[in-house]
């Protein structure tokens, strides 16, 4: 076996990985970044980027069911699920080798095997006791850092197990080949709540399965409100406080003794951090490490150990924003006002509808609100937002809540218009009563 150094090891390369890897190299130092499947992770693979693509289409489709509203007359259209299933796995495909690019054009060694750690303080004279050697494709490699990035898997709940075939994982759901006619879906987390909206748009029949009694429940309970209306108008089924008894014979006997016989399950409960080989201070990054599972966390987490390692920079909390997409789109940081209620802290709220905004009128999307929680000193302690384009505004005022940025010197800032910022603008504007676009009275 030949053996290599490096400054860096970084095992598997989702978002923490590859950032790290990049964020690294930026710094001058060399990186091996090794890899057992497919460059880019859970996110690229088998999450955000394929879901994405498969939403789009679902969209754009649902959009044609009502452009005669605008004018617009077509007759004769129609979904072929195959072409959706080819355009994302293009996507993917392109996207992957453009990442292969990226890596390489910065001097990363990307080696495609799995990694296995078999020392760690090596009895070597010469040997940093921090390094660690790495063994993958049949060849050592030494490195003086070594980050495990190694992601999370999915996870079933309630005793059941992925057969693969009638009970679903979210990875398996983007293997299928054809469209169901009916789907149950367990769990209304961001996974839930978009393949919900997907399979209604494309025309199966959906259920939705949830133990809490709101959908969502990590949003508001505003949102939570909104979403369950919006359901309700797309014929999406839910039952609340509800969970799986039993599964048998393709059929599913729900805690409430209904009994529903859909062509599968999918199990949208969440995903369990890999096992990460048998030393234990190795450090984690990303899914693996037991913090929030999102893909941006990841690799702005990676980011900050980077820059740590090699500037000393501290490691410093941050404001996670969460989006689930699909239209309207929910986007929400900070605090909910539930938290705020138990913990007991003192706020004010401004809830502004999109629906008084002359941007949401012209494209008829008249769903959806901006909510803005603040404290009595005027900062800014959560935003909750259903919407056309929420994924954007959101980060107008997570930038503000990072910074210290307060209400009032938000409220200087010009907003264009006709846009949907402007919903920002009014909801800041609510805060003290003073939105422009309210009738007088609705304010509060």
């Amino acid at each position: 076996m030949r053996e290599k150094k490096f400054d860096f090891g970084i095992i598997g390369s989702g978002p923490a990985g590859y950032t790290a890897a990049i964020r690294a190299s930026q710094l001058g130092k060399t990186v091996v970044l090794f890899e057992k499947e497919n460059l880019g992770g859970v996110c690229l693979n088998k999450g955000c980027i394929p879901t994405k693509t498969f939403l789009y289409s679902a969209d754009v489709y649902n959009s044609l069911k009502k452009v005669s509203n605008l004018g617009i007359e077509i007759e004769n259209y129609s979904l072929n699920f195959e072409k959706v299933v080819q355009r994302k796995e293009k996507t993917v495909e392109k996207l992957r080798k453009s990442l292969e690019m990226l890596l390489k054009s910065y001097g990363i060694e990307i080696v495609y095997s799995e990694a296995k750690i078999i020392k760690q303080g090596a009895e070597k004279p010469d040997f940093p006791l921090s390094s660690s050697l790495i063994q993958a494709n049949g060849e050592i490699y030494e490195c003086l850092n070594v980050l495990a990035a190694t992601g999370a898997e999915p996870k079933c709940v309630g005793g059941f197990e992925f057969d693969h075939e009638f009970i679903l994982s979210s990875d398996d759901i983007l293997e299928l080949k054809t469209l169901p006619e009916k789907v149950l879906i367990v769990g209304s987390g961001a996974i839930g709540i978009e393949w919900a909206r997907i399979f209604s748009a494309f025309g199966s029949e959906v259920t939705i399965i949830e133990i809490a009694d709101r959908l969502l429940p990590p949003a508001d309970f505003e949102i939570s409100q909104r979403l369950e209306r919006i359901f309700k108008m797309s014929r999406i089924k839910m039952f609340l406080s509800t969970s799986v008894s039993e599964i048998k014979d393709k059929k599913v006997t729900l805690s409430n003794g209904d009994v529903l016989e859909p062509d599968f399950v999918l199990f949208a409960t969440g995903r369990g951090a890999n096992k990460i080989m048998d030393t234990e201070d190795l450090l984690k990054i990303g899914d693996c490490s037991g913090n929030i599972q999102l893909a941006h966390f990841a690799s702005h987490q990676g980011i900050q150990v980077v820059e740590n390692i090699v500037l000393g920079k501290e490691i410093k909390e941050f404001i996670t924003p969460s989006v689930v997409y699909g239209e309207p789109e929910i986007a929400w940081a900070g605090k909910c006002e539930q938290e705020l209620i138990s913990e007991k802290i003192e706020y004010k709220k401004s809830v502004f509808p999109i629906s008084a905004l002359g941007k949401a009128a012209t494209e008829n999307n008249l769903e959806g609100f901006v909510k803005i929680l603040a404290g009595n000193a005027g900062k800014i302690l959560g935003v909750h937002i259903i919407s056309k384009e929420a994924s954007a505004l959101l980060h107008q005022l997570t930038i503000a809540m990072e910074n210290g940025i307060k209400v009032e010197e938000l409220k200087h800032c010009c907003f264009a218009h006709p846009t949907y910022s402007e919903g920002i603008y009014e909801a800041l504007l609510g805060i003290d009563n003073q939105s422009l676009s309210l009738l007088r009275g609705q304010n509060a």
